[in-house]
């Protein structure tokens, strides 16, 4: 008799979980995993990629970049079978540059006092930090390190540069201040308030991968829109938050008299039953649900993991001018503030600094498709506080910001805004992971450790991880969320194959 085929729930209809939906169903469908669902708690499939109307323009919510658009990227090589690239982030050139996933091109950086800097001190101090970056990675096998963040390191370092340099007070206050927006940069790419929670020993461990950092020219969506389509009607069903995952157990379906591993509760009282769960949701809704999410309870050390790990909030705030105040090849429109420090403790005032932790603009092109549009990124503490005020507060302040920075008084402010509030977002709760002071890699492996725990003869997994932050070296990355989603369909194809084959020599 041929056993009853295995059925699989995927909870989140993000990147991984369509991810791991499209591969269990190309991996024999319905034929070998009966009644795939994916249980989605908003309204869309998408997730953390997120493409927006800023009028009659497609912008970037959510993910902007393909991050190292290159051979090894599959979120690359799958907008490439898609057709959702120009010809220019396709080609050989592009896809072999060495970029370090921070986006390159004409700079104009405005001082707090409306003045431009000069681009020979800016490209020095930008060389420093970057070359101390570069080295923060390089404790990745130490037996020791220095110091516990990557934030201390480079501090400490930059006060030994500091010794070598013979300029005179005010030169060397600048310098300070330009370092400073380039860590307010760094914490925008790494998702965290300050550089000072980012763990120095795993920072190494991220891996970034060759290619010039590309976008969608139709948005993102177009990717997850593609993975969609190819899945049966009805598979994803939206409006479906998950209230408990009942796991471990023996759950019986009367209907068919089959016991089932996995009892999933949806906030509207529907249960559904299966064999395997495929979880999908941000590191961020774990951290604030995982006491009452599961039961029983998670691991001790699964506990600590969602715990140790850090996950930040990143935002964009889209700005529409009539004209523009930059040049037509300016592609960062950034902003130091004078007399600030990496050396010193940040403003603690959030209400009135809360725009200073705003590193720059990018402008975004080409102008033809969408006029004259800035996106500002902001990271942290400053970034949730951007958040609970108006679109208006939020203009205002920003107009008076750029008035300020040219030196202009009569600078005609941005005619609309648009901006993202990743906090807010009940399923989110953030943007994306990072390796914290409290945490490791091993972190990452235990979080993605499927439930219960391998071991000699156990069962089968019933509780199985995804998403970026289960993924060890591209953490934060949709492509990182994308392979997680593969590993974790692969793992369940994996074991009916073994199943299967065993069958067949019975």
């Amino acid at each position: 008799m041929e056993p009853a085929r295995p059925r699989v729930l995927i909870v989140g209809a993000g990147l991984a979980g369509l991810a791991a939906a499209q591969r269990l169903l190309l991996s024999g469908g319905s034929r070998r995993f009966s009644g795939l669902r994916v249980l989605e708690a908003s309204g869309r499939a998408g997730g953390r990629i997120r493409s927006g109307m800023f009028g009659n323009k497609v912008v970037e919510l959510g993910a902007h970049w393909i991050h190292g658009p290159s051979k090894e990227n599959p979120v690359f090589q799958l907008a490439m079978e898609h057709g959702l690239l120009d010809e220019e982030a396709m080609s050989e050139e592009n896809q072999q540059v060495e970029a370090g996933g921070h986006p390159v091109g004409p700079t104009v950086c405005y001082s707090s006092q409306g003045q431009l800097i000069s681009s020979d001190i800016i490209d020095s101090m930008r060389i420093l930090f970057f070359t101390l970056l570069e080295e923060s990675r390089e404790f990745l096998h130490a037996d020791k390190v220095p110091v516990h963040s990557v934030g201390e390191y480079m501090k400490k370092a930059i006060v030994q540069q500091m010794k070598e340099w013979t300029d005179d007070e005010k030169t060397k206050s600048l310098k300070l201040s330009i370092l400073n927006l380039y860590f307010k940069l760094e914490c925008c790419v790494s998702g965290t308030h300050s550089m000072d929670l980012v763990a120095l020993g795993p920072f190494g461990e991220y891996r970034m991968l060759p290619g010039l950092d590309c976008t969608f020219p139709n948005g993102y969506e177009g990717l997850t829109n593609c993975i969609m389509a190819s899945l049966p009607k009805g598979t994803v069903l939206f409006d479906k938050p998950v209230k408990t995952i009942h796991w471990g157990g023996s759950y019986l379906e009367e209907s068919t008299g089959r016991l089932f591993g996995v009892q999933v509760e949806c906030e509207d009282g529907e249960k559904f039953l299966a064999d395997h769960v495929i979880l999908t949701v941000p590191l961020g809704f774990l951290k604030e649900h995982y006491k009452t999410f599961f039961y029983p309870p998670l691991p001790s050390q699964k506990v600590a993991a969602i715990k140790n790990l850090g996950f930040g909030t990143n935002n964009k705030i889209f700005l529409e001018f009539e004209q523009p105040f930059w040049k037509p090849d300016c592609e960062v429109v950034e902003v130091v503030w004078l007399d600030e420090s990496p050396l010193a403790e940040p403003p603690g005032d959030l209400k009135t600094t809360w725009f200073q932790k705003i590193p720059g603009f990018i402008v975004l092109h080409p102008p033809e498709r969408y006029g004259h549009v800035l996106c500002g990124f902001l990271a942290g503490k400053e970034s949730e506080f951007m958040e609970t005020l108006t679109d208006t507060e939020v203009l205002t302040t920003l107009t008076q910001v750029f008035r300020r920075v040219t030196g202009n008084p009569q600078l005609t402010p941005p005619r609309s805004t648009l901006r993202s509030k990743w906090h807010s977002e009940p399923y989110t709760k953030g943007s994306y992971s990072y390796v914290s002071v409290d945490s490791s890699g091993d972190d990452i492996d235990v979080l993605a450790q499927p439930l219960p725990e391998e071991t000699y003869n156990s069962k089968t997994p019933g509780l199985l991880f995804a998403g970026e932050a289960t993924h060890r070296t591209f953490y934060s990355t949709t492509h990182g969320a994308l392979l997680s989603g593969w590993r974790e369909a692969n793992r369940l194809i994996h074991i009916y194959d073994k199943s299967e084959t065993l069958h067949a020599m019975l």
